[in-house]
């Protein structure tokens, strides 16, 4: 379980200007978390916070009650931290193989690396020998990465926005790829997501604004308020005369 007890984070030079206000959080082992809201509200800075990439400013971060809260990514990643970036990197000269190999180096338990491909959708024939470069789309690429956090068997992986970039294609084998790794593995997932069929597979869903959680639920109820409030803000629109080409529901 990782535990966020009352983090804040400031902007590096300007005192006072927070970007986090005293967070807290539990992510209870094997579930899916996704936290989503309004851009600028702080989602992704928290992804960065718990793998190290950010220092708090305040508050403590605890990984099944061990304080991590100094501890830097490469320590967190020996705990079972992961991260996955919105852009994926991509390493000329690197196959596929290579990248799973040196991925499941950190795990003790021998891993088949044609496994961690067929269990993001990826047929280990096809891919195995090509190149983690700019051959690959921006979908292969997600479902690689994501491969490189299963070879690792984390505790706890974080996914910042894994649906940016990819075609309609590609995002729907996302999901997919999610929902079964979620039901074949035990790590505790976290994804910083604005799609809504990604956070139709969250156990539950984390609301961010203004640098604060505004609410935290189970996924029916969080989306239900969520469709809720868009409808409301339809109607307000449509009653003064603002987007008239909008169909609202009802």
């Amino acid at each position: 379980m990782l535990e966020i007890q009352k983090v804040s984070l400031e902007i590096e030079g300007k005192s006072g200007v927070e970007i986090l206000k005293d967070i807290d959080l539990k992510f209870l082992d094997k579930k899916i978390y996704v936290i989503t809201g309004p851009n600028g509200g702080g989602k992704s800075s928290l992804a960065k916070i718990i793998m190290g990439i950010y220092n708090p400013t305040s508050g403590k971060i605890l990984l099944d009650g061990q304080d991590v809260t100094t501890m830097n990514i490469t320590e967190r990643a020996r705990l079972g931290i992961g991260y996955a970036f919105q852009n994926p990197p991509r390493f000329k000269g690197i196959k596929v193989k290579e990248l799973l190999k040196m991925a499941a180096s950190f795990n003790p338990e021998k891993v088949n690396i044609c496994d961690l491909l067929f269990n993001v959708g990826l047929c280990a024939q096809d891919y195995l020998e090509r190149d983690v470069d700019a051959s690959l789309s921006g979908g292969e690429m997600k479902r690689i990465e994501i491969a490189t956090v299963l070879a690792r068997n984390l505790k706890l992986a974080v996914f910042d926005e894994p649906e940016a970039g990819i075609d309609l294609w590609s995002f729907q084998k996302l999901a997919e790829t999610f929902r079964n790794i979620h039901a074949a593995y035990d790590t505790t997932i976290v994804i910083i997501s604005h799609q809504e069929r990604i956070m139709e597979l969250a156990d539950e869903i984390i609301l961010m604004s203004n640098g604060m959680i505004s609410a935290q639920s189970e996924r029916d109820i969080i989306l239900a308020g969520i469709l809720n409030n868009d409808a409301c803000e339809c109607s307000t629109k449509c009653e003064k005369g603002v987007g008239q080409n909008v169909e609202c529901a009802g």
